[in-house]
């Protein structure tokens, strides 16, 4: 099966956005901020909390990166609007930063003062390697003057114990996951064990400088690790959460949360879903085998 699983994995991105789209509405919320909502209802209902992400990157003109700054404010006025048990997770790159970082900085500063104004929080997400330096910085200017940002670290960058030492500690806010980006030896791990154990290492680090974190995987291995961590820290629902994608392994999403713990469910909706969809796809050959099996009937585990 891990033959399978990498030959799927390979061969994705070159499955037409057709094919694609007929099963990737599991994963995706839908085109418009409307079905993000729905979506979200449906999961406040069974008792998951979700952050809700606008799809689409490296935006090459400013009036684009305009758009997607109130784009954002919109979709925290519906959150407020709607009641929802949710908050947002915006891309640097959407909002300017592949044009400059100040323009970046200056979108997402009004983006984080419009969550502040209705008591909702932003999680600024990682990018590729080229960005890492200036998404960080971007993270340190706005921590110094608002406590509802946070930052996303990946355990398959070398850098990232060395990022979480640097880190300042008073609030620190962090969603912790593996990486999708395609980057060099040099600069991420490839062994999937190592990325794993980094991946620990880190989190426990993280407790240990009193950081909130949000254990982003679908991995059970590390989820068992996890929870054996939050136990020896003694740790309470108000120090971690438990973060999953939309539509994937619903079966141990259920199993967290009946077992006491929080998780939130990452909501992407919008009309750049084609990249989005088969990144994931690739990344996971476990979805995309799932997927394929119910396109073409491939039956065997």
């Amino acid at each position: 099966m891990p033959l399978l699983n990498l030959l799927i994995s390979k061969s994705i991105m070159y499955v037409p956005g057709s094919v694609v789209h007929i099963f990737s509405k599991k994963y995706i919320a839908g085109e418009k901020l409307i079905d993000a909502v729905k979506s979200v209802e449906t999961l406040n209902k069974k008792g998951m909390m979700s952050t809700m992400d606008i799809l689409g990157e490296e935006v090459k003109t400013d009036h684009d990166a305009t758009f997607y700054k109130n784009f954002y404010i919109e979709v925290l006025n519906h959150i407020e609007k709607e009641h929802l048990d949710a908050n947002i997770s915006l891309k640097p790159t959407q909002l300017g930063l592949s044009i400059k970082q100040e323009l970046a900085l200056d979108n997402i500063t009004e983006v984080i003062k419009h969550a502040k104004k209705l008591n909702n929080f932003v999680r600024i997400d990682m990018e590729n390697c080229p960005y890492t330096d200036d998404i960080l910085q971007i993270y340190l200017d706005l921590k110094k003057e608002y406590d509802n940002v946070g930052i996303v670290l990946q355990s398959y960058l070398r850098r990232t114990i060395s990022d979480i030492e640097q880190l300042p500690k008073d609030g620190l806010n962090v969603r912790l996951c593996k990486g999708v980006y395609n980057e060099a030896r040099m600069l991420a791990y490839k062994d999937p064990s190592i990325i794993n154990r980094n991946y620990l290492y880190a989190l426990e680090k993280l407790f240990e400088s009193k950081a909130y974190v949000g254990i982003a995987t679908h991995d059970e291995k590390l989820i068992f690790e996890s929870m054996r961590l939050i136990d020896k820290y003694n740790l309470n629902t108000d120090n971690y959460e438990f973060q999953m994608l939309l539509g994937v392994d619903e079966n141990l999403r259920d199993m967290i949360l009946n077992a006491g713990h929080k998780l939130r469910t990452y909501v992407p909706f919008g009309k750049e879903w084609l990249s989005y969809s088969k990144r994931r796809l690739k990344e996971n050959p476990n979805i995309a085998r799932h997927a394929l099996r119910q396109l073409f009937d491939i039956h065997g585990d």
